[in-house]
């Protein structure tokens, strides 16, 4: 259930915008997710002519930042945010609105090449790069 005071904060900052960017919100996960936290929110009527949908979250960060618009806001993965030069992360969405995206990562038993794709998942999942995923907007745990 989304807490009363962080949904009415969400609505509020949707509902000040005159552009909202986001990812596809009929074939992509995080752009699907959006429509459904508009409908919870009850606006997704209202801002409907705002919405600048694009085919993934980085085309739509990416026009986020070139935006001339007054007050616009995006809403994606934030590693697309993160990852976005003139984009700044400003928050995640509230609890009860919020998408959690779990990565996992196997070999296949006949594998060509498993050594190196072991070496891989063991690179991206060392304690070592554990400070570069976070910069990245990668949660662990």
């Amino acid at each position: 259930m989304v807490s009363a005071n962080n949904a009415i904060s969400l609505r509020a900052a949707l509902l000040a915008t005159d552009a909202i960017f986001v990812p596809d919100t009929r074939a992509s996960t995080a752009g699907i997710h959006v429509a459904k936290v508009l409908a919870q929110l009850d606006i997704a009527e209202i801002v409907a002519d705002r919405l600048k949908v694009f085919p993934n979250g980085a085309t739509a960060m990416r026009h986020l930042a070139e935006s001339r618009d007054r007050r616009p806001i995006g809403c994606t993965q934030s590693t697309e945010i993160i990852s976005t030069g003139g984009v700044v992360l400003s928050g995640t969405l509230p609890p009860g609105c919020g998408l959690a995206t779990m990565y996992t990562a196997a070999v296949p038993t006949q594998a060509a090449a498993a050594s190196q794709a072991h070496r891989l998942i063991a690179l991206l999942t060392s304690p070592k790069t554990s400070e570069l995923r976070n910069q990245a907007g990668f949660v662990s745990g």
